[in-house]
């Protein structure tokens, strides 16, 4: 399994997937050897912050785990390998040059599991697709010294090393989509070189699985991907907060966006909705926590409107900030352009908040009990918001369901299918 991202260093969804995904598989004895960047900077986690390898990273993760999902990691059925790369999730090619210009020189490769270090001669890469084939070179190495059935890929950035890997033991590839390009930049700023690495993952893949019909749609629609092909498997959460003693409030009425500020997410959206919702009811507080390169737009836009005494711009959160920032909110709103799942969506519920959910997201398709929203549609958006901060019937109504809801939607049930889909590719490459 080739990731980029892995808790306790994550920016976004991807690495909270890849952690109920490995933990699920382990539970249900797959034996997963799992490759991933090694990790540079000072990226913050609990406890400090440095430069940390992904043997650190996976030490404290189980830690996390133990406490934050009340189960061992299975630790049995996991390797871990470490690919020295300056690969960072959703990065630039501007921010990756300042990321290989910050860290070590680099003379050789290495690629570290276990006892066994890999050495490949040259430096890191000039740009970050030179990094991405880089990575993939090495899969080639890590192919031959595991013995594995089936090669699974999260995300553009590993399809490359997925393909060498196939390429040179002729075992089945899965793709893993957990967004496209078309979501991250839309469909009039694709990034033709990501497209192509994308579309070209997907062709070598002898299956593909995706997190919603939403992003099985645009795969069918954009990358001309066959619907047989493709197995949508949704998203899980496996830890829920509601049991825990109730926070004291900050402000009476407190409504949150959780998220990368980017055009992706919607932040526009949200600050427009706010605007209208304080028109009617001007005791709500509204908070923004993430960052991107939308953020000191949205400030400014903020500050245009007059509504700077009512809003919070608090960076990016993670862990249990995030889960304290959602159990003092009063109302989630994910107001997002086009989302392949939207985990954030399922933790609000987890901390027992309601939520407000643009319909253009794949977490609309398995929580019905959600206000449900055209991402483009303030006005809807800032009614819903205002209504659910002001009817106490229809915020109970709401939560009852949704938690119902939240019963059966697991890393488990998710593992299940991909162990399943594991099965039928090695009898169907025998």
């Amino acid at each position: 399994m080739f990731g980029w991202e892995f808790p306790p260093h994550i920016t976004g969804g991807l690495g909270t997937a890849c952690q109920g995904i490995v933990r699920g598989l382990g539970q249900l004895e797959v034996n997963v050897i799992f490759v991933l960047p090694k990790l540079y900077g000072g990226e913050e986690y609990e406890g400090g912050t440095a430069s940390m390898l992904a043997a650190d990273c996976v030490k404290i993760n189980r830690d996390t785990v133990k406490e934050y999902a009340s189960a061992v990691l299975p630790s049995e059925y996991i390797k871990w390998v470490e690919v020295d790369s300056c690969l960072v999730p959703y990065q630039t090619e501007d921010e990756y040059y300042k990321s290989i210009t910050s860290v070590p020189p680099a003379g050789c490769m290495r690629v570290e599991g276990g006892d066994v270090t890999y050495t490949f001669e040259g430096g890191y890469g000039s740009d970050l697709y030179s990094e991405v084939y880089r990575y993939g070179m090495v899969a080639l190495q890590v192919a031959k010294d595991y013995d594995f059935d089936v090669i699974h890929c999260h995300d553009w950035l590993t399809y490359p090393a997925g393909i060498e890997a196939k390429r040179f033991s002729g075992k089945p590839l899965v793709v893993h989509v957990h967004a496209t390009e078309y979501d991250r930049s839309g469909s009039e700023n694709v990034n033709p070189r990501v497209y192509a690495i994308e579309k070209l993952g997907m062709d070598m893949a002898d299956s593909i699985v995706c997190v919603s019909e939403w992003t099985k749609n645009i795969l069918v629609k954009n990358y001309n991907q066959k619907a047989q092909k493709i197995s949508v498997v949704h998203n899980g959460i496996d830890n829920v907060f509601v049991a825990k003693s109730k926070v004291p409030k900050v402000y009476p009425k407190l409504v949150t966006f959780l998220g990368r500020i980017t055009h992706q997410k919607g932040p526009e959206y949200f600050i427009d909705a706010a605007a209208k919702v304080l028109k009617k009811d001007g005791n709500v507080h509204f908070v923004v926590a993430g960052s991107g390169d939308m953020l000191h737009t949205i400030i400014e836009r903020v500050a245009r409107l007059g509504l700077s005494s009512r809003f919070h711009f608090t960076g990016f959160l993670k862990g249990a900030v995030v889960e304290k920032l959602l159990r003092i909110s009063d109302v989630y709103v994910m107001p997002s352009v086009s989302e392949p799942f939207g985990i954030s969506a399922l933790e609000a519920v987890g901390c027992n908040v309601p939520v407000v959910i643009s319909r253009q997201s794949g977490v609309s398709e398995v929580v019905d009990n959600a206000l449900k929203v055209d991402y483009w549609d303030t006005d809807a958006m800032a009614n819903n918001i205002y209504s659910l901060l002001n009817y106490s019937g229809l915020k109970k109504s709401i939560l009852k369901g949704s938690m119902e809801e939240l019963k059966h939607l697991s890393w488990a049930s998710a593992c299940e299918k991909l162990k399943n889909l594991y099965s039928q590719l090695i009898v169907d490459t025998k």
